[in-house]
């Protein structure tokens, strides 16, 4: 008997931590980048980033942000875009 093949593994929970780090970080350079957009300026009205959904570093398979968003780590945004829910 052969095993069903193209099944992929279950992430690790390392690799969870490690790729949900790495989509923050993702996040909060791709803010800070749209807060330094002209119109943003601290002699300017000092307007805050809108950015709230990304797409997720290529380095990580898509099972990696599924079962983030499973977690309820993360949501998915539409578009290949997800975004940090809100920890309480």
């Amino acid at each position: 008997m052969s095993e069903p093949h193209s099944t992929p593994e279950s992430p690790t929970p390392e690799e969870l931590r490690k790729a949900l780090k790495a989509f923050k970080k993702r996040l909060k350079l791709t803010r800070l980048d749209d807060e330094s957009k002209l119109g943003h300026g601290p002699m300017s009205g000092g307007k805050a980033s809108g950015v709230v959904a990304i797409m997720p570093p290529h380095q990580y398979p898509k099972a990696v942000w599924e079962k983030l968003v499973e977690q309820g780590r993360l949501k998915y945004a539409g578009q290949g875009l997800y975004q940090i829910v809100p920890q309480s």
